[in-house]
């Protein structure tokens, strides 16, 4: 299974009725980098207007206490402000998982569970799998690429169920929408 879907069974269930995914949300190594990056250039440009205001040096490199206050500190400033508040805002995703959750299809109750967790509230859905026409493999390349599976769902928009990343391998999409659909007993579509 990729890095974005981790298939588990539940124990005492057989591979025949349940299929448990689970999708990582914002909790990746590169969301932290950029948290970081940006609330150190943050931090750097509060301290450089701080530095041009005061006229001391608050930071170890360069010398931003010859810079005068208006216009260039005050822009400084502001900049910091900016990515400071930014900061805060991916912080806020990675410590609430943004977009993390499951995705379970189990034949027993009949039904196809998916939950992410959103900003402020958990986002829960629940399909009738007699409702599901197709799994749908969403493939694009160029310089925003999209390599993703989706339920064709009737009477609704198609339903993603990867999580966003960098695109997986061409194979593994499709095998584990070929798998999905198997179990499903529905068209695998996009091929």
């Amino acid at each position: 299974m990729s890095a974005d879907l981790q298939e588990s069974l539940q124990p005492g269930q057989s591979s025949q009725t349940l299929i448990e995914q689970k999708v990582l949300g914002s909790r990746k190594t590169s969301n932290y980098i950029v948290g970081l990056v940006v609330s150190l250039g943050g931090i750097g440009f509060i301290l450089a207007s701080f530095s041009s205001f005061r006229g001391q040096d608050f930071l170890p490199i360069g010398h931003p206490s010859s810079m005068i206050f208006v216009p260039q500190g005050l822009i400084m400033g502001l900049y910091g402000i900016a990515a400071f508040l930014i900061a805060i805002y991916l912080w806020s995703l990675i410590a609430r998982d943004f977009g993390a959750g499951t995705n379970r299809f189990d034949k027993q109750s009949g039904n196809v569970s998916i939950s992410r967790k959103g900003f402020l509230k958990e986002i829960k859905l629940e399909v009738p799998l007699k409702d599901v026409k197709a799994v749908k493999l969403e493939i694009r390349e160029g310089l925003n690429p999209r390599r993703r599976i989706a339920l064709r769902v009737q009477g609704r928009k198609d339903i993603p169920l990867g999580g966003v990343g960098q695109p997986r391998p061409l194979l593994e999409v499709e095998q584990e929408g070929a798998e999905l659909a198997r179990f499903l007993g529905v068209n695998l579509e996009g091929l």
